[in-house]
């Protein structure tokens, strides 16, 4: 009776990390459209840092008013953090918004969270850190022709700039997928707030150095309400809320499990982007969506489901130890 009433309550708090990282999946995918509307009325360095520089305020500010509620994480780990968010914040967003002034937000949500989970997973397996079952491996493989599917369906304009922009968005997942693997091992026994901030903050300093020589390019005057209004979501949304609940998701989920579950991304991305960009969405790409989320499915899965094959069936009188 015991073990019936309690295997609910623990269900709950399993489960918590994957709905943060899906409510992160989902600020991440509005991202690419939103950042394109900035990126046409500023240099990409400036949109970059006007994010995340007033993303990292808001999260100071926030891991300030809880201070009662979250630990101080150290000197230490301080550092780490601020590392870590030079390469996950100031890197990553260097390329991400760089590509997106060179090439459409659907090549950006595809290349993006597919590719980070494949050389996310191909690193882990690399350094032995992680094993993965034949149908992790297949999910992986099928998540990446869904991605083929679909950018073979966007067809459009195959000039230079935009296989150049492409070129950008793989770079930013070889960022992304580093910051991942380095989060994990980061975030052991730290507050996830306080972390957050201080990584935000340090990377959000350096996209500022970054796109200080660009400042005098800006015609601030000019600047329409509806960009300022997408700084203003950038900031809060994309950013402070989405990078800490990325903290949190990471505290308990292996790092490719999270970076795998941004096989969602493509579908708010194309969503978000086909809806305020008016950006083309064909039924070719509708089906190469389909087939990403099925790999993204079984990679997530993959590993349960061999594990649940190779169980042996066990006869009606046979006994089994149960361990608690």
């Amino acid at each position: 009776m015991t073990s019936d009433v309690t295997r609910p309550a623990a269900a709950a708090p399993a489960a918590a990390p994957y709905l943060n990282l899906l409510v992160t999946m989902v600020m991440f995918g509005s991202a690419f459209a939103s950042s394109k509307e900035v990126v046409g009325a500023m240099p990409h360095q400036m949109a970059a840092a006007l994010r995340f520089g007033g993303g990292g305020v808001l999260l100071i500010v926030l891991a300030a008013v809880l201070r009662g509620r979250s630990a101080p994480i150290g000197r230490s780990a301080a550092v780490r953090a601020g590392l870590v968010g030079l390469l996950g914040v100031s890197a990553y967003n260097f390329f991400f918004f760089w590509g997106l002034s060179l090439a459409p937000a659907l090549d950006g949500s595809i290349i993006v969270p597919v590719l980070s989970p494949i050389l996310t997973t191909a690193t882990l397996l690399a350094l032995r850190r992680e094993k993965a079952s034949w149908a992790r491996v297949a999910g992986l493989l099928i998540g990446l022709a869904g991605a083929v599917v679909f950018l073979l369906g966007a067809g459009g304009d195959t000039s230079g700039k935009r296989l150049l922009g492409d070129l950008v968005f793989v770079a930013g997942a070889a960022c992304w997928a580093a910051y991942s693997i380095l989060s994990k091992s980061l975030l052991a026994g730290l507050p996830p707030l306080r972390t957050t901030a201080w990584g935000t903050a340090v990377g959000g300093l350096g996209l500022v150095v970054l796109a200080a020589p660009t400042a005098d390019d800006v015609a601030w005057s000019s600047v329409p309400g509806p960009a300022w209004a997408n700084v203003v979501f950038l900031a809060v949304g994309p950013t402070a809320i989405a990078y800490l609940f990325y903290y949190r998701g990471l505290r308990d989920v292996s790092p490719s499990a999270a970076t795998v579950m941004m096989f969602t991304v493509p579908v708010f991305g194309t969503f978000f982007s086909t809806v305020f960009l008016d950006e083309s969405f064909t039924g070719v790409q509708l089906s190469g969506t389909v087939v990403m989320l099925a790999g993204a499915l079984l990679a997530v899965l993959g590993n349960t489901l061999v594990e649940r094959t190779a169980q042996p069936r066990l006869s009606p009188g046979a006994q089994v130890d149960e361990v608690s």
